[in-house]
């Protein structure tokens, strides 16, 4: 999955108990759009995601 800075990415819980992680991509850290990102989280957590099969991105402005 490639992706560019402003994209949102959505982190789906894992267990029933677990609730969605929503944030917005800040910086692309490898190449050609791909992870790590450097993501603020929608409570304002900012942390490097190295994201697994557990996500997805929606592009900006879609």
């Amino acid at each position: 999955m490639n992706a560019v800075q402003g994209d949102r990415i959505v982190i789906r819980g894992r267990t029933v108990d677990s609730a969605d992680r929503h944030g917005e991509i800040l910086e692309v850290r490898g190449a050609n759009g791909e992870p790590p990102y450097l993501v603020k989280f929608d409570d304002g957590h900012e942390s490097v995601v190295f994201p697994g099969g557990d996500f997805s991105v929606e592009k900006a402005g879609s």
